[in-house]
């Protein structure tokens, strides 16, 4: 039986959502790609990471490093072709007990029934500043032109 992108795409959320590591393997190329934006130096899951066992190692180890997640919502969905593209909320606790819930996106291709690529948008800003506990710093300097710009210190 063949399957749509979007059947395809419910059943590895459905994988996901539940952390199912077993159940998303089957799901996921052995050269997968997968990005997702943010600062290292404070969500240390965020960059790309190459392969099967590193993005199942991501979701069993690497961002429960940083906090447990408790709640997956997948917003929408669109699919075209074999790429799909999410809106998402995640919601988490910290390791001191703190709730983090923030939005994100995820734009994911798909070949021969399985993910090759995923590229997570995570609104950065917001789950640094609940991760850390406080609201980020922001300073307005001059820029090195004529007019004015601002800078962000973390």
């Amino acid at each position: 039986m063949t399957r749509t992108t979007r059947e395809i795409a419910e059943a590895f959320y459905r994988a996901y959502t539940a952390r199912d590591t077993a159940a998303m393997a089957d799901f996921l190329a052995d050269d997968v790609e997968w990005t997702i934006s943010g600062p290292v130096d404070v969500l240390p899951f965020c960059g790309t990471h190459y392969g099967k066992a590193a993005v199942l190692d991501l979701v069993e180890n690497g961002v429960p490093a940083v906090f447990r997640v408790f709640s997956f919502a997948l917003d929408q969905m669109l699919v075209d072709g074999d790429r799909v593209a999410t809106l998402d909320r995640l919601a988490a606790r910290s390791r001191d007990g703190r709730v983090i819930s923030y939005r994100l996106a995820h734009f994911l291709r798909f070949e021969h029934d399985r993910l090759v690529e995923n590229l997570s948008l995570i609104d950065s800003f917001d789950a640094v500043e609940q991760v850390l506990g406080h609201p980020l710093a922001v300073h307005e300097t001059p820029s090195l032109g004529t007019e004015e710009g601002k800078l962000i210190a973390l």
